[in-house]
């Protein structure tokens, strides 16, 4: 496939008589034509840059997408800028195909410059191109199947094989940098195409049980990211015990019987560098469109490699539960971001614990929030009455009350702590 874009490339720069260069969307180097130039300072920095690299710096893509090439169907003439590293103008011949942008074929300008005939059979080259871009990405765009069996794996054989799947279907770029990001509630279809989606290598939907309330807990046994049984459990007993959520709707609200499961979208984003988490902030914002007002997303920390997939899960799903639980987090978090919460969303499902069950009944939620907020202040009461929009008394005798409930004295520093983790870990 490389040595076919090679050669249309090749055919580019004979009609027109310059070195061309092809990039894909997002400014990747596919190909580039030989320079045959003796004058040195014929050369630009921008494309040798593309073509020592395999890429452009975020200065040169903005000031080359300003000109309207993302949605041009002929060719673009782009003036010089030398503040954004644009040392020479530019002819950009969009590659489409079927309407959709997928590469970028540049040429160096100069008078008097091809003809209008020399252009035209150039953008015929180019819908060749796109033809065999296209084909590409039909190739490698549904990974949903890959991607859904490495991140439902259990660990050992079974996920190997799944990754090396997964990992086969992506060719080289499953080597590179990605991060994953988790969508839900997810509601839109099954898979979306990643050539809806700017960087992404692979999307899949997948089951997901979110945040039932503000203090119910998931059924014991269940995986917290999907609400089913949890990996090397047995399913548990049909129908919630008391305090136990059933599948719930964005905000907590209840699923409508036969609305089905909710489910969420993951999505393996690439990144051209660890600390510029722009592509997958972008995918996930995308996202977040379709899926409905209610979605939050939560982003891994980019790895290199799918090695540690299920990891990159885990923290993607922990960051969107934790942005649907504690709002001040999303609607997209970080798992780089959580803070205590990469601890509690680590912990594995169980009951509540016997001081607190009591509390975290339905008829106990208003001094459960008490509880929260205070705790939350550091146990300054001053700034946790002022926070609930009550006097002073009013809180002590909540926090009194909860303190007959529970037995835990709110005065020792080991029953506070238990009594936030558990009313933090009732929100998940």
């Amino acid at each position: 496939m490389k040595g076919d874009y090679q050669e249309l490339v090749d055919e580019i720069s004979a009609l027109l008589g310059a070195p061309a260069t092809l990039e894909n969307r997002d400014f990747g180097l596919i190909a580039f034509g030989a320079h045959d130039s003796d004058d040195d300072s014929a050369m630009d920095p921008v494309r040798t840059r593309s073509i020592l690299t395999r890429k452009s710096t975020p200065a040169v893509r903005a000031w080359f997408e300003g000109f309207g090439i993302t949605r041009a169907t002929g060719p673009v003439r782009i003036p010089a800028a030398p503040d954004a590293g644009v040392y020479r103008d530019r002819i950009c011949l969009p590659v489409r195909h079927r309407g959709v942008v997928l590469g970028y074929v540049w040429l160096l300008d100069a008078e008097p410059g091809p003809s209008h005939q020399q252009l035209t059979a150039a953008m015929e080259v180019a819908a060749r191109i796109g033809e065999l871009l296209a084909d590409e990405e039909r190739a490698g765009a549904d990974l949903s199947r890959e991607l859904r069996a490495a991140l439902t794996a259990e660990r050992g054989w079974q996920y190997d094989m799944a990754v090396a799947a997964l990992r086969t279907a992506l060719g080289p770029d499953a080597e590179g940098l990605h991060a994953l990001v988790c969508v839900a509630p997810w509601s839109g279809e099954d898979s979306p195409s990643p050539r809806t989606v700017p960087g992404a290598a692979a999307l899949c939907a997948l089951p997901w049980r979110g945040p039932a309330g503000p203090y119910a807990t998931a059924a014991p046994g269940a995986d917290p990211a999907t609400g089913g049984p949890a990996r090397g459990t047995r399913p548990a007993s049909p129908g919630p015990g008391p305090g136990h959520a059933t599948a719930t709707g964005p905000g907590g609200a209840s699923a409508a019987p036969g609305a089905g499961p909710l489910r969420a979208l993951a999505v393996l984003v690439r990144l051209r560098s660890a600390d510029n988490l722009s592509p997958a902030t972008t995918a996930a914002e995308r996202l977040r469109g379709p899926a409905g007002p209610a979605a939050v997303a939560g982003v891994a920390a980019p790895r290199r490699g799918l090695g540690d997939l299920d990891r990159c899960w885990h923290e993607a799903t922990a960051a969107a539960r934790a942005a649907h639980a504690q709002p001040r987090l999303g609607p997209l978090a970080h798992w780089s971001g959580l803070g205590p919460y990469r601890l509690l969303t680590a912990l594995p499902p169980a009951e509540p614990d016997p001081a607190v069950r009591t509390l975290l009944g339905p008829a106990h939620t208003e001094l459960a929030r008490t509880a929260e907020v205070f705790l939350d202040h550091a146990g300054q009461a001053g700034r946790a009455a002022a926070a609930l929009g009550i006097h002073r008394q009013t809180l002590y005798y909540r926090l009194s009350r909860v303190e007959q409930l529970t037995g835990l004295d709110l005065d020792t520093g080991e029953d506070r702590l238990l009594l936030h983790m558990a009313l933090k870990t009732a929100r998940l």
